[in-house]
């Protein structure tokens, strides 16, 4: 077992981790009061201070860099998946693209505010914490459809990480999710637009469409 000192040591780590990719994106991604972005507004190191008119491919990469990273610094092999899928599918590719990211099981939790963060998300639903229609689902990247139902596992519902996400002013629940808190529940009820969903910062997936079209 890990000591106090030593978990809280790990997690001030990885706290800092996600404060470097708000810094390196020049921008406060999650919205989070305490980023480093909110004081400090260039990149980490002795040459972020440097500004440079970016070129086409500066900015599609810039955007591609902001979305990956918002949703957990998410593989480039399983973005470009994404990408691939939401250019297959009828509609605007950039709306699919969105979508698709929304569906992601680590995003729904993260929505829902069962967790305070997305990568928290992550490691929650590694450890076996949540269930989708009544069956218990370990997998961060699990796509989830329309009408399904997500709750927290009995047991898990009063970690003091959930108690304190369910607690938090910061965010609130979309639109397109019904949550009961009470019984620690949610339905994910239709695929969200670009609007829909309540980012911090500016997304712009057409900038991320035009990155994997050249």
């Amino acid at each position: 077992m890990l000591s106090s000192a030593r978990k809280r040591d790990k997690m001030s780590k990885r706290i800092q981790s996600k404060y470097k990719i708000d810094r390196r994106l020049r921008c406060n991604l999650w919205g989070r009061p305490k980023s480093p972005f909110n004081t400090r507004e260039y990149g980490p190191g002795l040459h972020g201070q440097r500004r440079k008119k970016p070129t086409d491919y500066g900015l599609q990469l810039h955007a591609k860099q902001k979305l990956k990273g918002y949703y957990g610094n998410i593989t480039e092999r399983q973005f470009r998946r994404y990408y691939k899928e939401a250019v297959r599918r009828k509609g605007d590719t950039s709306e699919n693209l969105i979508g698709i990211l929304e569906r992601r099981l680590d995003a729904v939790i993260y929505r829902m505010k069962f967790v305070p963060t997305v990568f928290a998300a992550r490691q929650f639903i590694n450890h076996g914490h949540i269930k989708v229609n009544g069956i218990r689902v370990n997998i961060a990247s699990y796509m989830v459809h329309d009408g399904d139902t997500i709750e927290i596992k009995e047991k898990s519902r009063d970690l003091p990480l959930v108690i304190e996400a369910i607690a938090s002013q910061e965010r609130d629940v979309p639109d397109y999710m019904v949550v009961d808190f009470a019984k620690c529940t949610g339905s994910y009820t239709r695929q969200p637009g670009l609007s829909d969903v309540p980012y911090p910062v500016q997304m712009e997936p057409n900038l991320v469409i035009e990155f994997y079209s050249r």
